[in-house]
């Protein structure tokens, strides 16, 4: 992982909020996903550079672990660090904070990259990703 992770601000919006007032749980994945994918941007990877060499990220698991309460206008910052290995799989930590650095929530995603055509998981997500990347270094490739 890269020694600050990349971050994403997000505002929350009314039409996210549950009966509770506060921010419905699988918001939490789309933001989390929103933020990868700004991550793979950033790195210089689009859904299009992946589709062309034939592979997709794709959620094994998710887990999301609450702190505190978010509601509609607030602000949120979502990291997201990838963590590598040697296998198929690689993990990708996220947390969610307010802009005066409360923790908020933490997801924590175990994914790989799906060859499309052979629909398997490729062997080497790392190394795909690295080939890809214009900057590996925000992977923390």
């Amino acid at each position: 992982m890269v020694a600050e992770p990349f971050r994403v601000q997000i505002t929350v919006r009314g039409y996210e909020i549950d009966a509770q007032g506060h921010l419905n749980g699988v918001v939490y994945l789309q933001y989390g996903q929103h933020a990868r994918w700004e991550c793979l941007q950033a790195a210089g990877i689009s859904q299009h550079k992946l589709a062309a060499a034939g592979v997709a990220p794709v959620e094994l698991e998710t887990t999301i672990r609450f702190h505190r309460e978010l509601r509609a206008g607030a602000a949120v910052e979502v990291s997201c660090g990838f963590v590598w290995g040697d296998g198929k799989t690689f993990r990708v930590e996220q947390d969610f904070r307010r802009p005066d650095g409360t923790l908020v929530a933490e997801l924590a995603n175990v994914g790989g990259l799906l060859n499309l055509k052979e629909r398997r998981l490729v062997a080497d997500p790392a190394g795909q990703f690295r080939s890809l990347a214009t900057a590996p270094e925000v992977l923390g490739l």
